[in-house]
Order: C-alpha cells, then structure tokens, then sequence
C-alpha cells in the first residue's frame, strides 16, 4: 500500500478519519498493557518505529549486526518475514536455499550478514535463536509486538517525512500515539537530512531523556559508475521516491521511474517489461538491495543495484547507547 498524501500534511481527511485514529490508538495501548513478554536470558534490542512505510530500519539493523560480530558476539537477528510462506515459523533463514517468496525480502538482506530468523510469533524465535547459540538479539522492526521484552528500544524516523500529520492511521501515519511510542523508546535515529525537526520534537518528548542519534544513507562504490547517466529506475519499498532521490542526488540522469508497492514479488514478465523500456530510453536498468532479491532469475548484468551504508553524523554515539546493555554479555 502506498501511503496518502493527506497522512503528511494537515487536511480535512486526516481530521475526518481522527476518531478512527483514537480508536486504533486505544485498541495498542490495551494490547501492550496487557501482554506478558517473554524475557530472553541474552539482550534483546528492537530497530523500530511510529508510523506505517520505510522508515530506514534495515540499514540500522545491519550496522548494528556489524558493530555487535565486531565485538566478538554471536549476534542473531529476529524479522517477521513479512510476505512470506515461512513467517509462521520459527526459520532460520539460508540465503542458499530459501528466496524471497518463503522468507520476505528484508531477511535475505540480513542474513547475509548475520544469522536470522524469521516468525510472527517473536519470542519463539528468540528462543530458537537463544538455543542455536545467540548471545544477543536484534529485531528487525517488531516494536509494537508485545510478545518479546526489549532491553534497549531505537525508533528510526525519516527526516524528511518525520511523524507525518501526528495522527494514528488510518488518519495517519503513526501506529500508535506519538507520546506513548517515544516514552517506551531508549533513542530516536533520524534518518537524512532534519526537515521535519524531529530530532528537536523528539528530545522534547522525553525532556531531553531521549538520546537523538543522526544517520544518512551513502551509496555504494556502484554509484561512481552510475553518475552523469541515463537510468531507469524502479523500487517496490515503503517510499521509492526516496530511491529516486538518491539517485538524483548522485548524479544520475534519470529516464524511467517506476514505483511498485512495497514488497512486490516481481515476475518475469515485469522485468521483462522493464528491460524493454530501460532499452528503449538508452538507459541502465537500476533497484535497490531490497527489490534485488525479489527478482526472478536473470542474466548477469542486467539489473544494476544500488547498495547503501550509513554515515553517522557521530560515529561513537551508538557504541555508547550500546555499552549499558552489553556489560555483562
């Protein structure tokens, strides 16, 4: 689903839909109030956020995956699966054996960098982790699943979108009321450039408990060789206009821009249809990571993806957030 323009701007729709808002915002708050969490005996941190779409959690979740294996710990990494057959589960997931189909697209990504597991119910995938050897546990979204305790919360925040019109959807974008996300949370990343001003908003919330962390997505070594040409790009993510801009901002000439819903199992006859138009306008046919692994099978060459990594606007900040928590590991 793509999100409505009237969730980020101050409307009529939004005001129309707001006691729809209340509702849902109640219905969350009971369900957290009343749940039992199981506590894993390891840490458990949960990469999260307020509202409905990308948000730029997964490449938190890496760059966390990576700091933890760096400090010598058995990290593994907890997704739903969204999409896919397996999401019961618990699975380990195989990037070897198992496509995007049977896990969801964003697991695939992770466990190419840790070991991952994928299951709606959370805490059983903890325990599946816990007892394959995890000595600490990342979630990859899940902050509004009262099945697992969280030892340490990050909210993820677009800088650009930020909470949107502040109202619970489907007024909205928020999944829950914004105070109530913020008080449970241990620090809120911005992602990208402030225009929204959510880290001042945020620090408010919590008067000033609330550590702020900033993080801007940098594109891969494949970026050189895409700057000064013509590309025809498409994205099936929460907010592919941010893949586009990216490839703006690089430098590349834009030709084709297609946008697909988030999570789209593309077939062969899409990216058929995609080759012939990135052809006809003389153009390279670039995704991001994300759709790469929906892709059905295709020659080398064909597609060209975009990798991206984060730059910390302070590098030792999340080491610090992290420290409390792993003292005793």
């Amino acid at each position: 689903m793509r999100a409505p323009e009237f969730w980020y701007r101050d409307s009529w729709p939004g005001a129309l839909l707001a006691p729809l808002g209340w509702a849902w915002g109640a219905v969350v708050r009971r369900r957290l109030a009343a749940a039992r969490p199981w506590k894993a005996p390891v840490p458990v941190v949960c990469v999260g956020n307020l509202v409905a779409g990308g948000a730029g959690k997964t490449p938190v979740v890496l760059d966390l995956a990576g700091r933890l294996a760096a400090r010598g710990l058995a990290v593994h990494l907890l997704s739903r699966g969204y999409g896919g057959t397996a999401e019961a589960g618990p699975l380990r997931v195989d990037p070897g054996r198992h496509g995007a189909a049977q896990v969801g697209d964003e697991p695939l990504l992770l466990a190419r960098r840790a070991p991952t597991w994928v299951g709606a119910d959370r805490a059983a995938a903890a325990r599946a982790a816990v007892a394959d050897g995890a000595q600490v546990l990342v979630m990859d979204d899940g902050f509004q699943n009262p099945g697992l305790a969280k030892d340490l919360s990050i909210l993820v925040v677009d800088g650009r979108r930020g909470f949107g019109n502040g109202r619970v959807m489907p007024a909205g974008p928020l999944r829950e009321p914004l105070a109530g996300g913020l008080a449970r949370a241990g620090a809120l990343v911005v992602m990208g450039e402030d225009e929204w001003g959510e880290d001042e908003r945020g620090a408010a919330a919590r008067a000033g408990a609330l550590p702020v962390l900033g993080a801007r997505p940098v594109p891969g070594p494949e970026a050189a060789d895409l700057r000064g040409r013509r590309v025809a790009a498409f994205a099936g993510i929460g907010d592919p206009g941010k893949f586009f801009r990216t490839l703006d901002a690089l430098g590349a000439e834009r030709a084709v821009s297609r946008a697909f819903a988030d999570h789209h199992p593309y077939t062969v006859a899409d990216l058929a249809r995609l080759a012939r138009e990135a052809e006809a306008a003389g153009a390279v046919l670039v995704t991001t990571e994300k759709d790469a692994v929906r892709l059905p099978t295709t020659e080398p060459g064909l597609v060209t993806v975009l990798t991206i990594t984060l730059q910390w606007d302070d590098e030792g900040a999340m080491d610090a957030l992290l420290q409390p928590l792993l003292a005793h590991v």
